[in-house]
């Protein structure tokens, strides 16, 4: 429903996030932050108990994160955190270069100073040591999704959004390994730093290849880590 603000201008009401999508979001978490570790069965009985909710919201939500690839219904009220394998890595990157150098060509041209000076903000923050994780890969979502939204249509959006979630506990687990190490968060700053310079070239064919050099990085890193934990 529309209101009118004092200046006679309409504005959406905004609505709250629905219990479904908050519990979607919080089983994922715990799921790409690794507190449910790949294989781990849980039930829908004693997770609904935990989040306060009934059972039909978090059933809503498994179906979401099995459509993602993070989890594996069961029939008896249980559900399992998908396996990790290289294949399941492998097909997630081949995925996201199929689409994220093209959005990040056309992207290049229609990003303002004003979002190039947001995005530097934001590439420096990945060199604070004292940033958690969780707050690491938050600025990370925003980061990419800053970087690319400025061309990326709403399907462009779901699509990168689920192969994100996919991605996300492969990184997390290969950045992790890294973390102990001071220079990596330098690494890291500078590596969302050149990013940003492609981007700032204006040129489509210089944006494509910095993304494409950013996947392979994160691929192979995310890639050593499982090997390495095998």
């Amino acid at each position: 429903m529309a209101v009118a603000a004092s200046d006679g201008a309409f504005v959406r009401q905004v609505k709250p996030q629905s219990v479904v999508e908050q519990v979607t979001a919080e089983i994922r978490r715990s799921i790409v932050s690794g507190e449910l570790s790949p294989g781990q069965e849980f039930s829908l009985r004693e997770t609904a108990a935990h989040l306060g909710v009934s059972t039909a919201p978090v059933r809503e939500a498994l179906r979401v994160l099995q459509g993602e690839g993070l989890i594996i219904a069961r029939r008896a009220r249980s559900a399992v955190v998908a396996p990790m394998d290289l294949e399941d890595l492998r097909a997630i990157y081949q995925l996201r270069r199929l689409i994220e150098p093209a959005i990040a060509g056309r992207s290049c041209t229609l990003l303002t100073a004003a979002d190039l000076a947001a995005l530097e903000r934001m590439a420096g923050a990945f060199g604070d040591e004292h940033a958690s994780i969780d707050a690491i890969y938050e600025t990370h979502r925003q980061f990419h999704l800053s970087l690319l939204g400025p061309a990326a249509t709403a399907w462009d959006l779901r699509v990168l959004e689920t192969l994100w979630n996919a991605a996300e506990r492969y990184v997390r687990i290969g950045f992790g390994r890294l973390d102990p190490i001071p220079a990596e968060h330098s690494r890291r700053g500078l590596a969302h730093h050149d990013l940003v310079d492609a981007f700032r070239s204006r040129d489509s064919g210089t944006a494509q290849r910095a993304v494409l050099r950013h996947l392979d990085d994160n691929e192979r890193i995310a890639r050593k880590a499982i090997v390495d934990a095998t």
